[in-house]
């Protein structure tokens, strides 16, 4: 075996991501690989066969074990790699409806948010039972400001710090699946006028 061949077989072998930090946990390994594989694979072929959006890998979640990969890391790569769906989808939305229809439907979806945003504060989102957990209210609310003022007039607000949010729980919060749901449209919305 030549010098060159095992230098091939080693990075084969190295693992994709790096580990969680020492007695950390991360992201099982078996879980990230097969999905990069199947991505890859949706990239590549780009068929119906296997299908997946931006939309499919922004909602991806993998266990969490002792051991796994670097969760900052894996995090990192899956905004690249929807960030590369997210162009492919645009250029073939913009070769099939031409401009006018992908802006129209991106200021769409843009206003859809905003009115949810612009309600008072404390009444953005449906809460959950006052002794189940859901997102802390304040929290929320503060990030929705934030969004409301980029949507309106364009302060600065990255994709990157939508994909990174996270709330606290508190007793009687705002229900997670529809705050979930409104920072999925705005990073569509993001990424659509990238």
């Amino acid at each position: 075996m030549s010098e060159t061949d095992l230098e091939t077989a080693r990075a084969a072998s190295a693992p994709a991501f790096p580990d969680a930090p020492h007695r950390g946990r991360g992201y099982e390994r078996r879980a990230v690989e097969a999905f990069l594989t199947h991505a890859r694979t949706a990239f590549e072929l780009g068929d119906e066969s296997t299908a997946m959006t931006s939309a499919d890998i922004r909602r991806v979640a993998f266990p969490i074990v002792k051991h796994g990969y670097s969760i900052a890391a894996v995090d990192a790569a899956l905004g690249r790699i929807e960030d590369a769906f997210a162009a492919r989808e645009r250029r073939l939305a913009l070769n099939e409806s031409g401009v006018g229809a992908w802006v129209g439907q991106t200021k769409e979806t843009a206003q859809v948010v905003l009115d949810r945003l612009s309600r008072p504060r404390g009444h953005r989102f449906a809460r959950v039972n006052a002794l189940r957990y859901g997102y802390r209210i304040d929290e929320v609310d503060l990030v929705a400001d934030k969004i409301s003022r980029y949507l309106e007039t364009g302060d600065s607000v990255s994709v990157e710090q939508v994909r990174a949010v996270a709330f606290r729980m508190q007793r009687g919060g705002y229900r997670e699946t529809q705050v979930d749901a409104v920072l999925d449209a705005v990073v569509e919305v993001m990424l659509a006028v990238a």
